[in-house]
């Protein structure tokens, strides 16, 4: 934690300023109406979410959480204290969950088992969970992260990264971690995951990191996981990370970091099919969401895509990044990506496509729709030239191909700058949509900052670069 930070005046914050839904809806409505060259009447349309996966069907509510099969209940259920932790908030109780986690593992095949935390602040370092497999954290439960490195083991980098995202070679575990695991839940009654990530924050600032920071949370190679209905503070690094993973949904969260706490993104699916991120609250120093697939080269090799993503009534707050980021290490492709009922606020940018040369891959078929935004910098941004590669072995010649991005619905008022969108020259972004788009607050003499684009647009204010008033059908242009 951050010196001068409140943590329990940030909680009561997300947890009672959260914004309503049917507010923002209504003052999107009443902006709209008395905008201007916003084509009336075409704010939020009613369509049809039957067939699209994760979806309910006709008549259900509308929500992507179907795609987390839901689990029969555990047939063993434990507290951690039944295997000596202590919540006191000083004793160490990593030898108690890894104690657990051994013996929870013995019933993963036997109708699995539930790890229950009680009221107290458990110190613990990194723990491994395993398959069919619930951990709950009751009412004031609090599970703190380990202020000994030596806690969190160093772990093999990433394939699809070749190299820690920080330093060459391994990286620190997440706190939680699961590989290879099967229908697994953490949730609980608003119980609380603190990874006291000001260590770590320390470390990088003062430059003498070693290795890659820790998630909070992470799953690689693993199927059907919920994690719900908690808090989760001070991430040491990126703090939830679901890595080549399927039928994921994380919702009814509430992701806080200080706002300068450097690289504490909320949630990033990474090279993941079928994730459903729902109803959250995010605050953090980095992006809010951030969709990747993998780095340069090493992405290119792997090849796993990021494929079937939903983000939905997800609000927050990053001074230095963006609500929602396609990349920038998208080099395994990255598609079919819906962004829906977003509410960003005090940003730097709303919503963002990263890339750069020596990426290839690709990103394709992005709606991004419903979108609301107050003091954003700069509200919708296509970014390029990070120069943020993993060695010199990168492929500069590998050029990312950006197509099919339709953003839709959209007011911002109090902005400070007008959309940048910058593609990359030989690799221009095509077939760019943009409808019933309002950027409002800005100077008359402010204008739209495009490179390296095409595409169409329709109620668009204010008027946007002449790249974007492409003649002909906008048969391709259509809400989806």
């Amino acid at each position: 934690m951050m010196e001068g930070e409140n943590p329990l005046f940030n909680i009561i914050k997300a947890r009672f300023t959260r914004p309503s839904w049917a507010f923002l809806l209504l003052v999107v409505t009443v902006v709209t109406i008395f905008g201007i060259q916003i084509t009336k009447n075409s704010l939020f349309p009613i369509e049809s979410v039957t067939g699209r996966a994760g979806f309910s069907g006709p008549g259900g509510p509308r929500t992507c959480s179907g795609l987390f099969m839901e689990v029969q209940p555990r047939k063993m259920v434990k507290s951690i204290i039944q295997f000596g932790g202590v919540g006191d908030g000083k004793t160490s109780n990593t030898a108690a969950f890894r104690k657990a986690m051994g013996y929870m593992d013995s019933f993963r095949q036997k109708g699995g088992a539930q790890l229950n935390v009680p009221k107290g602040r458990w110190l613990t370092g990194s723990f491994n969970l395993t398959s069919n497999f619930t951990l709950f954290l009751e009412d004031d439960a609090v599970i703190l992260g380990s202020q000994d490195p030596e806690e969190w083991p160093i772990i093999q980098p990433l394939p699809s990264y070749g190299r820690g995202r920080e330093r060459l070679g391994g990286r620190h575990i997440s706190l939680i971690h699961g590989d290879s695991l099967t229908n697994v839940v953490i949730t609980g009654n608003n119980g609380t995951i603190d990874g006291q990530g000001k260590m770590w924050w320390d470390l990088w600032w003062n430059r003498t990191l070693k290795h890659t920071r820790g998630h909070l949370v992470e799953f690689i190679n693993s199927n059907n996981i919920l994690i719900s209905n908690l808090t989760f503070l001070n991430s040491p690094f990126w703090t939830v990370h679901p890595v080549y993973c399927s039928n994921v949904v994380i919702k009814d969260m509430t992701i806080l970091a200080p706002l300068n706490a450097p690289n504490t993104d909320g949630i990033d699916p990474d090279s993941s099919t079928n994730v459903c991120i729902e109803d959250c609250y995010i605050e953090s120093g980095d992006d809010l969401v951030a969709v990747k697939s993998g780095w340069d080269q090493y992405g290119i090799t792997m090849s796993l895509p990021s494929v079937n993503i939903t983000i939905r009534q997800v609000s927050g707050t990053t001074p230095t990044c963006s609500g929602v980021g396609i990349g920038s290490e998208m080099s395994g492709g990255i598609r079919n990506i819906i962004v829906e009922d977003l509410y960003i606020r005090d940003s730097a940018a709303g919503v963002r496509i990263k890339t750069d040369k020596g990426r290839g891959g690709y990103i394709r078929n992005i709606t991004m729709r419903n979108i609301t935004m107050e003091r954003v910098k700069v509200p919708i941004r296509f970014s390029r030239g990070a120069n943020d590669h993993p060695d010199e072995k990168f492929d500069p010649k590998a050029l990312p191909k950006v197509q099919g991005i339709s953003i839709v619905d959209v007011v911002s008022v109090d902005s400070r700058k007008a959309p940048l969108l910058l593609g990359i020259e030989g690799a221009p972004f095509e077939d760019i949509c943009m409808k019933n788009v309002s950027i409002q607050g800005l100077s008359p003499s402010i204008s739209w900052n495009c490179e390296f684009i095409s595409g169409f647009s329709e109620g668009v204010f204010p008027v946007p670069c002449l790249e974007l008033q492409k003649n002909g059908s906008s048969s391709w242009c259509s809400y989806s």
